[in-house]
Order: C-alpha cells, then sequence, then structure tokens
C-alpha cells in the first residue's frame, strides 16, 4: 500500500489529508486504530529517535513523544527502587525494554500526557502492561508478541493505534515539504552522531568517563529530533528535561533545567511520603505533585482543596527545602542543538547538576561560555554540529 487517507490534517477544518510514498509502499502498517496527522509526525520521528539509540548504546530504547518533540526518551538500564515507585511500576516485572519506556514516560508525566510512544525493539508483555495504564494515543514498533498486542488492542475500547515500522526502511537521501504552496527540499538528516562528535573538549577539564560520553551521545541524540530551539538535560542514560521550541536560547536551558529540577524533586523523601487518597488517579496526583514541589505550593494546601488529595494535611515543602534537595543532583550531561551564545546558559545548567557538556560552539562569545563552563570544573565539548529540526 503507497496510500492512506486520515480524518484530517494538524486540526478538523484541514481537509483532505492523506500520506502518500511518491516511489514504493509505506514503511509502516497499522495493526490497530487509524492514526492521524500529527500521530504520523509523532510516530516517525520518534522511531528514528529510538533507532539511532539503540545504534549508540546497544540497548533497547523508548521515547514518548507529544506534538512533534520528544517529552522523554531513555535507554534500557534498571530502575532504583525510588524510580520504579516514582513511574508507577507498581508490580510489573521490569524487562530492559520495560525499564526503557518506564524511563521515558516518568521524567515529565505531565508533558507525556497522552504521548504517541516508539520503541526500538519488539514490544513485549511487560513494556505492553506499563503501556495499558497510561494515557497514550498510540504506538510504533517494529514487532510485537503476540500477549503485548492483545494487551494494546484492548486499550481506548479498541481504538488504540498500534503501527509496526520496517526496521529495514531507510528514506530517500532528499525529502521535501511545503509550506504556503511552496515546496521545500533538503537531504534527509543521515549524520551519525556517536562517541566522535565529543573529541574537541575546550575546557580546562577534559575528562570524560564512559558514563558521561553516553549520556551526551544520548542528548544529541534526542535534540536531533526535538523542534528547535532545543536543549536536553541526561542522567543515567534517561532524558530528565528537555526545553523545545523556544526562541531563545536561555529560555530552553530554564526550561529543561525545570524539568530536570522537577524529576529530582519526585524522589525527594517528603515528596515520596506524601498521603495521597487511594483513589486518586495518575493524572491528579501528578499535577498536584507538580504544584506541591513548585512555589504555587500553597494552592495545593489551600483549605477545601488538600482534602480533596491527601488524606493528612502535607507539610510546606520550603523554597529553601527544595533548593537543598535540587542541590543533590549531580552527574547531569548538557546537550544543545546550537551553540550558547551567552554563559548565562551555563550558569542555569550548573544549577541543576550538569557536569558535562556538549554544543556546536561557533559564538562570538565562546571565551565567555569557555570561562564560565571553567568557572565550574566542567567538561565541554565542541562538537561543530547544528542540530536544527523543524
Amino acid at each position: 500500500m503507497n496510500e492512506m487517507e486520515l480524518k484530517y490534517g494538524c486540526n478538523p477544518n484541514q481537509k483532505p489529508s492523506r500520506v502518500f510514498m511518491e516511489k514504493g509502499d509505506l514503511p509502516f502498517t497499522v495493526l490497530n486504530g487509524k492514526p492521524g496527522f500529527i500521530n504520523l509526525l509523532d510516530a516517525f520521528n520518534g522511531w528514528q529517535l529510538v533507532k539511532e539509540l539503540k545504534e549508540a548504546t546497544g540497548m533497547p530504547a523508548a521515547t514518548s513523544f507529544k506534538h512533534v518533540s520528544p517529552a522523554g526518551a531513555a535507554i534500557g538500564r534498571p530502575l532504583s527502587d525510588t524510580l520504579k515507585k516514582i513511574y508507577y511500576t507498581d508490580e510489573v516485572e521490569l524487562t530492559p525494554l520495560a525499564c526503557a519506556y518506564a524511563r521515558a514516560r516518568g521524567a515529565d508525566r505531565m508533558s507525556s500526557f497522552g504521548d504517541f510512544i516508539a520503541l526500538s525493539h519488539k514490544c513485549d508483555k511487560a513494556t505492553a502492561l506499563l503501556i495499558k495504564k497510561e494515557v497514550s494515543d498510540g504506538i510504533i514498533a517494529p514487532g510485537y508478541d503476540d500477549d503485548a498486542l492483545e494487551i494494546l488492542k484492548a486499550k481506548k475500547k479498541g481504538g488504540y493505534c498500534v503501527l509496526q515500522i520496517d526496521p529495514n526502511y531507510v528514506p530517500a537521501d532528499l525529502e521535501k515539504k511545503q509550506v504556503f504552496g511552496v515546496t521545500f527540499e533538503q537531504g534527509h538528516n543521515f549524520i551519525k552522531l556517536d562517541e566522535n562528535a565529543l573529541s574537541n573538549i575546550v575546557t580546562n577539564n577534559k575528562e570524560l568517563s564512559k558514563e558521561e560520553k553516553d549520556n551526551l551521545v544520548i542528548a544529541l541524540i534526542v535534540l536531533k529530533y526535538t523542534q528547535s530551539n532545543s536543549v536536553c538535560y541526561v542522567k543515567d542514560g534517561q532524558a530528565i528535561g528537555i526545553g523545545a521550541g523556544q526562541q531563545s536560547r536561555i529560555h530552553c536551558t530554564r526550561l529543561a533545567g525545570d524539568k530536570a529540577d522537577k524529576w529530582w524533586l519526585r524522589q525527594c523523601p517528603k515528596v515520596l511520603e506524601l498521603n495521597f487518597k487511594a483513589d486518586i488517579k495518575r493524572a491528579d496526583r501528578d499535577n498536584t505533585i507538580d504544584v506541591y514541589t513548585s512555589d504555587d505550593y500553597d494552592d495545593v494546601l489551600a483549605e477545601g482543596v488538600w482534602q480533596n488529595f491527601f488524606n493528612t494535611k502535607p507539610e510546606v515543602f520550603t523554597r529553601e527545602e527544595r533548593k537543598a534537595w535540587i542541590a543533590k543532583n549531580t552527574d547531569v550531561a548538557l546537550g544543545s542543538d546550537a551553540f550558547f551564545p551567552f554563559g548565562d546558559n551555563i550558569e542555569r545548567a550548573h544549577r541543576s547538576g550538569v557536569k558535562v557538556i556538549a554544543q556546536p560552539g561557533g559564538s562570538v562569545r565562546d571565551d565567555n561560555v569557555i570561562e564560565t563552563a571553567n568557572k565550574y570544573n566542567m567538561t565541554m565539548c565542541f562538537n561543530g554540529i547544528r542540530l536544527f529540526h523543524h
């Protein structure tokens, strides 16, 4: 099949809508449900991302995509007991692929609400059981175990979108799209991101461990499929904060840093011990924790509000307590899809535990950026590779 009609385009008024191949058949099969225009954009970008993560690390990978940018991405490293709790893995016996999805979904749960999932490997039962409990629009993977497929087909009253991608498909060298009736053409971004992109270290500190190299490569691959401008914080093989689509680089760095801080704050004993009512839905719990760990925490504690969520009134999580806990987060890697124009980005990254950085370089103020990194004994690479994605 070389053509598929869609219900509508980005919005319901944008009709007709279809996807098609100028040559050959479509590289995917619909196993269940009916994908939409944005679903397919997320699916194809997400598949490329996890395929590259798998090739770069040799491990299963997953991403949680929302509106043409990843909300989370990770490789399948084991989870600590704390991460199992905050990622709601419950009693599922986790496989490496399930760990990858739990990490991808769990880093920024609010942004991942209603995600489109991409998996690097055949979806197994454990991963499907995690997906079963989440609000999600669909999934793309190179295959599905029979029991996993049955679990996924039952989601959304049988309407959950399940796509199977041809893992051997390679896109054409040239890609096209139209804007305002004008056709754009460019070479597909086949650039391979690996440790070779980290060889030009420009700071006084030249040390990069294998773990740090892996985290930086993961950050760069995530950025390759994130709407520009974009910045990505990574720790322990997973993106913990992604800032996407901002006009200012410092806003990307702040947004991603704030998300990384929220991820870390969820692991604070004070948050883990919150006494929620048993019938609270996951989304309501996530939203409440987001407020509780912010400067808006008084809203949660207001009379007549906290009773809706908690069995007992929680203690105030003060700004000083939050700042002290965030300071304990260390060994974070940071990638940027284009150069940092000012040292303020490095200052903000330092506040969220960043130790190593990869960015293209090329700013007229590179000296200031390097000087700021040296102030905190960071290791920073200039890879010379811009990763704009639109």
